[in-house]
């Protein structure tokens, strides 16, 4: 089984469909509801919902996602009924397959009840109309033409004492999604260098992320925070707020993170901690949201589209 303890939660959605094939005359009795073992339809609905919440127990490796939604919709043509099914999921589960088991076992409920009536029924198109995790998926090379820089902070690591773990973990997952590493270096904690530098990544570089490692803390040189909160144009407080409820999940010290992130210009500037499991969850929870976020700046009219046009 899958580790999916690593995915932030979401809201997840998918569509499938399937055809029953019949006669003229089965389609007439479904229309006036004169089938023998009652209304195929009703009884469809109430079986594709029960699918869709038991597909975990149907399919071996599939988990049983926590549905929140099923929706069934039916046409009826002259031979032929077509099912549509709709699931709804909050959690790190998708629920493409509790689709395809809604809208298959729907298929096979409908043949079931009309099979004492018509010899000629079949089953077919079953298939994924729409997926959101698919989506997911495709937006992982999101991050493509645009630039970043990573930036780590401490004392020990800039005099030689330790080697750079965490810098080393984001460049490699900026890579995978896609970025392109402008720049990665390490200084001591100094504010009026980490202000100079974050500076010229902004102003001068005109990047489009800036990731710093370190200085979030509580200790007496820990000033990333207030450093990068002084050069900002425009906070976005929601960024930091999702990794902390992440990490809080995982351990009770992500509640001590005082990261801030924000926009300087084009550039947005986000601080993450510096240990590199603390890091992990921050890039786990909040990657593909900065892929999107920065998408949607580069794009006329899409940012607003993005946060709902809420103020």
């Amino acid at each position: 089984m899958l580790d999916l303890t690593r995915l932030p939660d979401s809201l997840h959605r998918a569509v499938a469909c399937a055809v029953v094939t019949m006669g003229q005359a089965s389609v007439e009795l479904v229309r006036q509801g004169r089938v023998p073992k009652g209304d195929p339809l009703t009884v469809a609905r109430v079986a594709a919902v029960q699918a869709a919440k038991d597909t975990g127990r149907l399919i071996p490796h599939c988990r049983t996602p926590l549905v929140e939604y099923v929706g069934l919709d039916f046409s009826l043509g002259e031979t032929e009924i077509g099912i549509r099914a709709e699931v709804k999921a909050g959690g790190r589960e998708g629920v493409a397959t509790a689709a395809l088991c809604a809208a298959a076992v729907a298929a096979l409920t409908i043949y079931d009840m009309l099979k004492m009536v018509d010899e000629t029924l079949g089953i077919e198109g079953l298939r994924l109309l729409e997926d959101s995790e698919s989506n997911r998926e495709r937006s992982e090379s999101s991050g493509r033409g645009l630039r970043a820089a990573v930036l780590v902070l401490s004392d020990s690591i800039s005099r030689g004492e330790n080697e750079d773990t965490s810098g080393k973990v984001i460049s490699a997952r900026l890579a995978g999604a896609g970025f392109t590493l402008a720049d990665y270096r390490v200084i001591p904690d100094e504010p009026a260098l980490l202000r100079e530098t974050l500076v010229r990544y902004a102003d001068s570089d005109r990047l489009d992320l800036v990731l710093t490692s370190g200085g979030t803390g509580l200790g007496p040189r820990d000033s990333t925070p207030e450093t990068t909160l002084a050069l900002l144009q425009r906070e976005v407080p929601g960024i930091e707020e999702a990794a902390r409820a992440f990490g809080q999940r995982r351990t009770p010290l992500s509640m001590l993170s005082r990261g801030a992130a924000g926009f300087r210009g084009q550039t947005l500037i986000v601080n993450l901690p510096g240990s590199v499991k603390a890091v992990t969850d921050y890039l786990d929870s909040l990657l593909s949201g900065l892929k999107e976020l920065l998408g949607a700046r580069k794009s006329d009219g899409e940012l607003d589209k993005l946060s709902g046009g809420n103020g």
